[in-house]
């Protein structure tokens, strides 16, 4: 059986009570500003904060302001009026680019003909756009949505981003399923073969089409963004998202394109049903003696 550290055991323990308690209300306002002292400094764990999203999710009122903490917008040790600093800085730096860019667009256009389009397709092609729409829905002011979804994709960066992450997340998901579910693997690896990287669009876009509202795409990202209750919690997402149509694969002995076109399918999710499957999922691997990549991955 795979040996823990005390704070991989506590992630543990996490889980379970997730997956076994009733959820409680979301943490508002009152809550959240009870997690500070008069002077705006953290008077709780961080950890107890995270797991505390992780367990119960944040309701729309202090959504914003978590994520700004969650993202790296503000640091867990700022007092309030270092971040009344930090907004300023901010919101000055995002008019200093939106002016450069303003100044340089034109000379973009006439060096490079197609540069609005290539601009354009790139934005469209990879999703980026309908990520963006959510911050625009969260945050109150541009240069909020400007920072909070920069410092979301570098806090994501090895799980959406193709170059960086989403390989290795593709890669990691087959060999949790060659571990979990050999029978499952078996089938991927024959009729299925190809399905697995075929599903490179959930880690991009960080899962975002497969949820039935926003609510539920936010409370997913900031599961992710606490690292609780492990690292790449996001391949667990991915994993439990197959074994809802592993019964349909192979039963009907489906191939790599109708493996694609049930997971497709899946839209609609509820996200704490999906977090909770995927905490199962957690709880499940730390009791067995996991493979060396699978640990280094996770655990």
């Amino acid at each position: 059986m795979t040996t823990l550290s005390p704070e991989n055991s506590l992630s543990a323990r996490w889980s379970a009570s997730f997956i076994l308690a009733k959820r409680k209300p979301p943490i508002d306002k009152t809550e959240w500003d009870g997690f500070f002292d008069e002077n705006g400094l953290l008077a709780k764990s961080r950890d107890l904060i995270c797991v505390n999203i992780l367990e119960r999710g944040l309701h729309p009122f202090v959504r914003t302001e978590a994520w700004k903490f969650l993202t790296g917008y503000y640091s867990w040790q700022s007092s309030q009026d270092e971040r009344l600093t930090v907004d300023s800085t901010r919101r000055k730096n995002y008019e200093a680019l939106c002016e450069m860019y303003k100044k340089i667009q034109p000379l973009l256009e006439n060096l490079h003909r197609d540069f609005m389009e290539t601009r354009n397709s790139i934005e469209y092609q990879q999703g980026f756009h309908e990520m963006v729409m959510l911050f625009q829905l969260m945050a109150e002011h541009d240069h909020e949505t400007f920072w909070l979804f920069q410092f979301f994709l570098q806090k994501m960066e090895h799980s959406c981003v193709i170059k960086i992450g989403v390989g290795k997340n593709l890669d990691m998901l087959s060999t949790l399923i060659n571990f979990l579910d050999p029978v499952f693997a078996e089938h991927l690896r024959g009729k299925g073969a190809g399905a697995v990287q075929s599903l490179f669009p959930w880690f991009c876009l960080c899962f975002q089409r497969a949820f039935k509202s926003f609510d539920d795409v936010w409370r997913l990202w900031e599961v992710l963004l606490t690292g609780k209750p492990c690292r790449n919690f996001q391949v667990l997402v991915a994993y439990s998202m197959l074994q809802m149509v592993r019964e349909q694969v192979l039963q009907e002995s489906l191939t790599s394109d109708g493996i694609l076109l049930a997971c497709n399918n899946l839209i609609d999710l509820d996200a704490d049903v999906l977090i909770s499957a995927a905490c199962l999922v957690y709880a499940e691997l730390i009791q067995k003696d996991v493979p060396q990549p699978l640990k280094d991955f996770f655990l």
